[in-house]
């Protein structure tokens, strides 16, 4: 009875009142999309707290009691795993109540998530973070990363490909906006700790791994900060002597803030979601004939359960994990490969601004790449655009050993060009294959549980995430016979991925017959 009641008292945001009115214009729908993905997307920006986050008491440097960096980067990878689980969860549920429901429970989780997580900043209590922003904030990312995509897939059956794209484009692009968001936010809410002199001047003693300094007031834990690390205080600062928990790092406000106002924009975006009425389509649009290649591969509407069961779905699942496994190692090291490769021979171009830029240039082809293979996946099809990713892919990651070879023979900025570009390639392939799914979901599967399928695939995200960074280590220490020993087994094994992928994909042999016990 109560779930009735709720279910009533909550009506307003139920799939059957959100149905569109005539003359409702599409094109808002995608709008509410890319800003829910927008905000979700700065999780990727993780590591910018990352600094705050271990000088909570130091400020300036780290102190005895701050936490170290091994404890906090962990969060991060939680909240992925998370999403990957409420993804799986969520989508049957979205497929229930629709995308309104479903956007508003991730806007307050995700925006839930950062207040409880600014409350483990000011009480140092850091399974508050785990919990607020990693499993809380988790669970809002997997339920708004999902809520869009099925609902898309109905509203633009001619350009399916183009509509998902377009939303999961912005949880692509949404890292260039939250870091410098968040690194503002961090730099307008710090302040620096009370400057005590330079470590020379001060009469210092350590007692049990803490620094204290002799004061007229007695005994004042301090810590020592560099010129470097000084320079990075708002306003800037002297190298010397801070006392501790003097200062604020800001980042107790900046959770609060971002909290809040992803809130009120997911909010916002998720009450102008819209359904389309049953059997809509486009005006003038006629589905294209079976036969075609680009065509629905099946007229039925398979039931997630019923989908689970088939070897199209677990094949899909594969190549979706080996697709992003190539991609996601490779993402969290670029600036290193980078600076390791091609800062040695070329210092003077490769400096530090330019790898910074290398970077944020990841974030864009990241971003556009969603776009531009979704899209193009609407002309040249869905398994055309999987095979340009296996084969082109394998043959980029094959080329960058050769590169970093060839530099470090003859440093030419040919070598670099390359490089730069076959890695910019490969990221726009990463991003395109999150947002090419859906769309080969909905043409295997059909579009009335679409949206469930794509929440139970995404758990190969979550498997990608373990699998991808774990050759790093062995391969960091692979340092003996080729001029870029760090990064070519790490890319023999990004090659042997994609070929995999290639081959299970080559193996795809799409069955008419797929249907569903609850048909549609």
């Amino acid at each position: 009875m109560s779930n009735a009641n709720s279910r009533g008292m909550f009506s307003f945001l139920l799939k059957e009142h959100i149905v569109a009115k005539p003359g409702f214009n599409r094109w808002l729908v995608p709008l509410a999309s890319i800003a829910i993905h927008l905000c979700i997307g700065s999780v990727y920006a993780w590591s910018v707290f990352n600094p705050a986050l271990t000088q909570q008491f130091g400020v300036v440097a780290p102190a005895a009691g701050d936490w170290d960096l091994s404890s906090v980067v962990w969060i991060f990878s939680v909240a992925i795993f998370t999403l990957g689980l409420a993804a799986a969860f969520g989508g049957k549920w979205l497929e229930e109540v629709g995308p309104r429901m479903v956007g508003v429970v991730s806007a307050f989780c995700w925006g839930g998530g950062f207040l409880v997580g600014s409350l483990g900043i000011v009480s140092h209590q850091l399974w508050l973070i785990y919990l607020g922003y990693g499993v809380i904030g988790g669970c809002g990312l997997g339920l708004a990363y999902v809520s869009p995509v099925s609902t898309l897939i109905r509203w633009f059956p001619d350009r399916r490909g183009m509509a998902t794209g377009m939303a999961i484009m912005g949880f692509g692009g949404g890292a260039m906006i939250g870091a410098p968001l968040i690194g503002y936010l961090l730099n307008t809410f710090a302040e620096a700790p009370t400057y005590l002199g330079s470590a020379d001047a001060m009469n210092l003693v350590t007692e049990a791994g803490r620094r204290f300094a002799e004061t007229a007031n007695g005994q004042v834990e301090v810590v020592v900060a560099s010129a470097a690390q000084a320079a990075e205080l708002p306003g800037g600062g002297e190298a010397g002597v801070y006392a501790v928990g003097t200062g604020d790092t800001g980042a107790a406000a900046t959770f609060v803030t971002l909290g809040v106002v992803y809130f009120v924009i997911m909010m916002v975006a998720s009450f102008s979601y819209r359904v389309p009425p049953a059997d809509w389509k486009p005006e003038g649009w006629t589905p294209p004939e079976e036969r075609d290649d680009k065509a629905m591969i099946t007229r039925n509407h398979v039931h997630i359960n019923q989908a689970l069961k088939t070897r199209q779905f677990w094949q899909m699942w594969i190549m979706l994990c080996f697709n992003v496994t190539a991609g996601i190692g490779v993402i969290g090291v670029a600036k290193t490969m980078m600076t390791e490769i091609f800062g040695s021979t070329m210092p003077g171009i490769v400096t530090a601004a330019f790898a910074s830029t290398y970077v944020l240039m990841i974030s864009v082809f990241n971003m556009v790449g969603r776009f531009f293979w979704a899209s193009t996946s609407d002309y040249i099809g869905r398994k055309n655009t999987y095979h340009c990713f296996f084969v082109l892919g394998t043959l980029l990651y094959m080329s960058i050993p050769f590169l970093a070879s060839a530099v470090s023979s003859n440093p030419s900025v040919i070598y670099l060009a390359g490089f730069y570009a076959a890695t910019m390639v490969i990221f726009t392939m990463y991003g395109g294959g999150f947002a090419t799914i859906p769309a080969y979901l909905a043409d295997v599967f059909g579009t009335l549980h679409v949206g469930g399928i794509h929440g139970r695939i995404l758990t190969a995200w979550s498997t990608a995430g373990v699998l991808g960074p774990s050759p790093s280590p062995s391969c960091v220490t692979c340092r003996v016979t080729m001029p870029s020993p760090s990064w070519s087994p790490r890319l023999i094994q990004r090659c042997s991925a994609r070929h995999s992928g290639r081959r299970w994909h080559s193996w795809m042999r799409w069955s008419r017959r797929i249907r569903s016990p609850s048909r549609g």
